[in-house]
């Protein structure tokens, strides 16, 4: 069964730091473009950063831009979002997403998207 996994959600102060992890499994991930989603109560689902399967090209949401950093290891099969200076904002649940379209022409809410994890919830509150 082709799923994704995420883990490292938490509660952090405003200024601080988070690195979420996306273990994928039951298919190759070398040829999926994998990414992250977030959903804030209130607001509308968005794109948060992709990497793509062969160059690992990045792609982030001007909201995150100098702030995440997204990676992989494929010997691992893991995809981390590096999340740096948090903002009350940045609060949500993020969601791990793997698709085989190229991630750079993806959905900006993520429809029509393949594989998705059940979600992390990331708080950022003083």
């Amino acid at each position: 069964q082709a799923q994704v996994v995420e883990s490292g959600g938490a509660s952090v102060q405003p200024g601080g730091s988070l690195k979420l992890s996306c273990v994928a499994s039951g298919f190759s991930s070398d040829y999926y473009e994998i990414g992250w989603f977030r959903e804030a109560p209130g607001k509308e689902r968005e794109g948060i950063s992709c990497i793509s399967s062969d160059e690992g090209n990045t792609n982030y949401a001007d909201s995150v831009k100098g702030r995440f950093r997204i990676s992989k290891d494929n010997a691992k099969k893991t995809v981390y979002l590096q999340m740096n200076n948090l903002k009350p904002e940045d609060t949500g649940m993020y969601y791990c997403v793997a698709d085989r379209y190229p991630c750079l022409s993806w959905d900006p809410k993520g429809r029509h998207l393949e594989i998705w994890g059940q979600g992390i919830q990331v708080t950022v509150s003083s």
